[in-house]
């Protein structure tokens, strides 16, 4: 147990997002359609304020297109280069 708590405390220093928030936002993930437009519009959206990190509106569709998709890539790696592409426009 004492690992996890290591893990979610370098997350949130890293990120500055709380271990409570990443398990709504996998609650959410658990519980949502996403092959549902609207249903994934809505979780970039909370991913979005809780990492305060704004996502342009071409981001966005763009990954609303790979989850519908089942197009997204497994590894952290390459998900962080996508995010990354639009940060560095």
């Amino acid at each position: 147990m004492e690992e996890n708590k290591n893990i979610f405390d370098q997350v949130q220093k890293k990120t500055n997002v709380k271990q409570e928030d990443l398990f709504k936002l996998a609650n959410s993930v658990n519980t949502s359609d996403l092959q549902n437009e609207d249903n994934v519009r809505q979780l970039i959206h909370q991913v979005a304020q809780v990492a305060n990190v704004p996502v342009s509106k071409e981001k966005e569709d763009e990954l609303v297109k790979a989850i519908t998709g089942n197009n997204v890539p497994m590894d952290f790696s390459s998900l962080a280069k996508m995010f990354k592409q639009d940060k560095d426009k």
